[in-house]
C-alpha cells in the first residue's frame, strides 16, 4: 500500500531542513524486520501460539495473495508479498484472528492487482472480504488534494474504526511496516508519510491503547522529521547504555529480594525500560529541561496477580525509596480514556538518580500493551459488547462532532487534541473523576460533565477559589461548575475561542444552530458583509445568492439563508473561504476598477437631487467615509481633483484639520452646501452599543432594527475587557430624525448601557 499523503505539520517544531537531508545520512540503520519473514515464519508463529488458528485459511489467503502481486516490487526491490507478510506477522504479534490474518494477506490484493472483493467474498468470506474493503478505502488519500477531499479521508478512517476496529489495527500494522520501510522511498515521500503518521495514526495508536505500535510510529517519524534531534539523544542514550543498563539490574534486584520476604500469591515480575526517543525529546521540549533532568526516563515495571497486590507493592517500592512530591499516578482508580490501569510514581534511588515504577496486574499490563487488541489477544472475537461499546464511544463522538466542518485543518486540530497522549484527571466535588485533554478549560469539564451543565455555566471554582471561564485545569483539581436556574440562559458565541475539546466546542455551536436559528442568519450575513468590505467585494445584496449559489451547496447549504446560519454558529469559517470569493470575484470583474467603488449604491439621480450645490453645477458628488454625514446634519463640500465633490460634516475631523492647517489653496477647496427640502437618499451610519453581556443581545438589537425597517450593511460584535458587550453596526437611513428615534428604541433593550453614533461620526 502506498502512503504518499500529505497533512499538516505536529505541534512540535520539527525543521524544515529534515526534507533536505540525503536519505543514507541517518536513515539506513533502522532495520526494516521483513527480510526474514516468510510463510514459514508465520505458519512456526501459530503453531506455537496458544490460540487457535485456522492455518488451512491462512495459507490459502497467502497463496492467493503471492499469485495476485506475482512480478510486483517494492521501492526496496523486494518482492511485493514480503509487505502482507510483515503485516500479518505484526498482527500475529498482537494476537489477531484469524480473519484478521487472512486480511491482512490480501489487503492490497483489490488495490493493486485484477482481483476483485467478489472473488475475496466467494474464497474467504463476508468478514474477511468487509477488512480488506475497508482498509482499500483508507489507503486512497491523496497526497495533494483539496482540503474537503482531505477532510473527507480523515472521516472515513474514524468512521472505518466505528464500524468495525479491526480495520484500523490492521491499517496501523500496515502503517507500521511501512515506516520501517520508509528509507526506500524519496526524501519528500519520507518526510510527508512521516508527518501524517505522527498527526493522525500514532494518535489513535494511542487511544486505542497500543503502546507499542503507538512508541514505534512515533520513534520512527521523528528519525524523519528531525534526524539531528534523533540522532543527538540516541548517542546520549548509547554513550550511557552499560551505566544505564546497570542502574537498571540494580534496582530491579533490590525490589526482588524485598520482595521475596512478603506475601503475593504468585512471584511478581519485575522488568526494566528506557523511555521511547520521542517521549525523551517531547519531555526535553515541553518543559525546556536537558536530559539529565527528565524524571522518568527509566521505568521499572511491576506485574502481580491483584490490585489488592498493586497497592501493597506501591507502600513497599515508597518504603524502600523516596517518592518525588507530586508524582503519583492513580490510573487503576481512575483510568486513562483509553482504558489504561496502573499506578505510577517516581521514586529517587540511593544514587540520586530519579526513576518511575509502574504498578499493575496480568490483566492491565494486557490491555497496557495490546490496547484493544487484548480482546482478540487469548479469544476469538469481543467478548463483551458494552464494553467495546463503551471504548469506541469517542469515535462516533469525534464523527458527529466534525460534521460540522469541512476544514482540515481544523479536523487535524481534532485529531491532535481529542487522540492526545497526554490527558489530565479532575475531579467532581462529590469525588468523580473527570478525564479531558491537557490545556482544558472549566467549560470544557462542565461540557464533559453534561451539556446542560455546559450552556448553563456562569462560574467555577477550583479547589474553593473562583476562577475566570478560561482557566486551564491540571489534574488533580477539584472543580466546581456554578450554574444559572434562568430556563433562557445559554452559551455565549466567545466561548468558542475558550473552549479546548472538540466535544465541547460542538455542544456549543450545536445549540446556536438549534436555538438561534433568526440569531445566526443576522450574525452571520453581518459577517459575511463585513468581510465583504474588508476585501473590497462590492456586490449589492440582490446579487449575494447567485455569487454564493457554488459556496453554499458545497457547505450543504440548501439556501441562502442556511449559509448565513452555518456562518452564524460557526460551521463555515469565513477565513477559509473569503480568499476563494475574492479570486471569484476578482476574475468576473476582471478590468474593473474597484478600488473606490462604495459598497452601497445610491440610485441613480438620487444623491445630486439631494443637495443643492452654491455655484456649481453637473458635478458628481459622493459622500465621505469619514464622517458619513446624514441628511440633518450641518454640512460642507470639498472639491476634489476629478472625483467631484465630496461632502463632510462640519464636524468632521479632516475639515477641521484643515481649518487649523490654513492653507489657503486648500481652503479655496471647500464650499457651502446643504440639504435639499425634498431629500429621499438613503446614506450609511455606524452606530456603537455597549451593554451588559447577555444570550441574546444581539437577536435583541436586530429586531428593533427589522422591526424599524432598517437595512444592515454590516455589525460585529465582542466582549469588552471590563465584561460588557459591545455592539457595532453600519445601517442605511435617511437622516438624522431617523436614527434619534431608532437610539431611543435601542436605549430601552434590557442591559443597555449607552447607543451612541461611531466616534468617528459624533457630533
Amino acid at each position: 500500500m502506498n502512503d504518499n499523503k500529505n497533512t499538516s505539520g505536529p505541534q512540535l517544531p520539527f525543521p524544515d531542513t529534515a526534507a533536505d537531508i540525503s536519505p543514507g545520512e541517518y536513515i539506513n540503520d533502522i532495520p526494516d524486520y521483513s527480510d526474514d519473514i516468510t510463510i514459514e515464519t508465520i505458519i512456526q508463529k501459530i503453531l506455537t501460539d496458544d490460540k487457535q488458528y485456522d492455518l488451512s485459511k491462512i495459507i490459502s489467503a497467502y497463496k492467493f495473495a503471492e499469485q495476485a502481486h506475482k512480478g510486483q516490487k517494492r521501492s526496496s526491490g523486494q518482492d511485493y508479498i514480503i509487505h502482507p507478510l510483515a503485516v500479518a506477522f505484526i498482527l500475529l504479534q498482537l494476537g489477531m484472528d484469524t480473519d484478521t490474518i487472512c486480511a491482512s494477506l490480501l489487503h492490497d490484493v483489490v488495490e493493486d492487482t485484477p482481483a476483485t472483493l467478489t472473488d475475496l467474498k466467494k474464497r474467504f468470506g463476508q468478514d474477511v472480504a468487509m477488512l480488506v474493503d475497508g482498509v482499500t478505502k483508507l489507503s486512497k488519500i491523496p497526497t495533494v488534494s483539496k482540503a474537503e477531499q482531505q477532510a473527507g479521508n480523515v472521516r472515513k478512517i474514524l468512521l472505518a474504526m466505528s464500524q468495525d476496529i479491526r480495520v484500523m489495527i490492521i491499517k496501523l500494522a500496515d502503517r507500521l511496516h511501512n515506516m520501517r520501510t520508509l528509507k526506500y522511498r524519496p526524501v519528500e515521500k519520507q518526510r510527508n508519510t512521516a508527518l501524517e503518521t505522527m498527526n493522525i495514526y500514532a494518535p489513535i495508536a494511542h487511544r486505542l491503547g497500543i503502546r507499542a505500535i503507538k512508541e514505534e510510529l512515533e520513534d520512527l517519524s521523528f528519525h524523519y522529521l528531525d534526524p539531528y534531534a534523533y540522532s543527538e539523544i540516541e548517542s546520549i542514550l548509547e554513550t550511557k547504555k552499560e551505566e544505564r543498563e546497570q542502574f537498571i539490574v540494580t534496582i530491579k534486584n533490590r525490589i526482588t529480594q524485598r520482595f521475596k520476604n512478603e506475601e503475593f500469591s504468585e512471584p511478581p515480575t519485575i522488568e526494566g525500560r528506557v523511555k521511547s526517543i520521542y517521549s525523551i525529546y517531547k519531555k526535553i521540549f515541553l518543559s525546556h529541561k536537558s536530559i539529565d533532568e527528565i524524571y522518568d526516563k527509566y521505568a521499572v515495571r511491576i506485574i502481580v496477580t491483584t490490585v489488592s497486590e498493586c497497592y501493597n507493592a506501591l507502600g513497599l517500592i515508597h518504603d524502600m525509596f523516596r517518592p518525588l512530591p507530586n508524582r503519583f499516578k492513580d490510573y487503576i482508580s481512575t483510568p486513562k480514556s483509553n482504558m489504561y490501569q496502573s499506578l505510577h510514581t517516581t521514586v529517587l534511588g540511593s544514587e540520586g538518580i530519579p526513576f518511575e515504577v509502574q504498578i499493575r496486574t496480568w490483566d492491565m499490563h494486557e490491555t497496557a500493551e495490546y490496547g484493544i487488541a487484548a480482546h482478540w489477544k487469548y479469544k476469538e472475537g469481543i467478548v463483551g459488547k458494552d464494553k467495546m461499546e463503551q471504548r469506541l464511544a469517542w469515535v462516533r463522538q469525534m464523527i458527529e462532532a466534525q460534521q460540522t466542518s469541512d476544514d482540515v485543518e481544523e479536523i487535524v486540530r481534532i485529531i491532535k487534541t481529542d487522540l492526545a497522549p497526554e490527558d489530565i484527571v479532575v475531579m467532581t466535588p462529590k469525588g468523580s473523576s473527570i478525564s479531558l485533554p491537557m490545556e482544558s478549560t472549566v467549560l470544557d469539564f462542565a461540557y464533559k460533565i453534561h451539556t446542560d451543565v455546559g450552556h448553563k455555566t456562569v462560574g467555577a471554582k477550583v479547589d474553593g477559589k473562583m476562577v475566570s471561564l478560561d482557566y486551564k485545569l491540571q489534574t488533580g483539581q477539584i472543580c466546581e461548575i456554578i450554574t444559572s436556574k434562568d430556563p433562557d440562559k445559554g452559551p455565549n458565541r466567545a466561548w468558542l475561542g475558550i473552549v479546548q475539546t472538540n466535544e465541547a466546542r460542538s455542544k456549543i455551536r450545536s445549540w446556536f444552530k438549534k436555538e438561534r436559528r433568526e440569531e445566526n442568519i443576522i450574525e452571520g450575513k453581518a459577517q459575511l458583509e463585513h468581510e465583504f468590505k474588508h476585501y473590497r467585494i462590492n456586490l449589492p445584496e440582490s446579487a449575494y445568492e447567485t455569487f454564493l449559489e457554488d459556496e453554499f451547496k458545497r457547505h450543504n447549504c440548501s439556501n441562502l439563508e442556511d449559509f448565513y446560519a452555518s456562518i452564524g454558529y460557526g460551521g463555515v469559517l469565513l477565513s477559509k473561504i473569503i480568499p476563494h470569493l475574492k479570486d471569484k470575484y476578482e476574475s468576473l470583474h476582471k478590468g474593473q476598477d474597484t478600488s473606490s467603488t462604495p459598497l452601497i449604491k445610491p440610485k441613480a439621480g438620487s444623491v445630486r437631487g439631494s443637495i443643492i450645490l452654491d455655484k456649481i453645477d453637473d458635478i458628481m458628488v459622493k459622500f465621505a467615509q469619514c464622517c458619513n454625514p446624514l441628511p440633518g446634519d450641518e454640512i460642507v463640500g470639498f472639491i476634489t481633483r476629478g472625483h467631484g465633490i465630496s461632502v463632510h460634516t462640519v464636524n468632521c475631523s479632516n475639515y477641521r484639520s484643515a481649518l487649523l492647517r490654513n492653507d489657503p489653496d486648500e481652503i479655496g477647496r471647500w464650499c457651502e452646501i446643504q440639504w435639499s427640502d425634498n431629500s429621499d437618499t438613503q446614506l450609511q451610519t455606524s452606530f456603537e452599543v455597549t451593554a451588559t453581556d447577555r444570550v441574546g443581545l444581539v437577536f435583541d438589537i436586530s429586531s428593533v432594527l427589522n422591526d424599524a425597517r432598517v437595512p444592515i450593511v454590516h455589525s460585529t460584535s465582542r466582549v469588552l475587557k471590563n465584561g460588557n458587550a459591545f455592539f457595532e453596526c453600519t445601517i442605511l437611513v435617511s437622516g438624522t430624525e431617523q436614527v434619534k428615534n431608532l437610539f431611543d428604541r435601542l436605549r430601552k433593550i434590557k442591559g443597555v448601557i449607552s447607543v451612541d453614533r461611531s466616534s468617528s461620526e459624533r457630533k
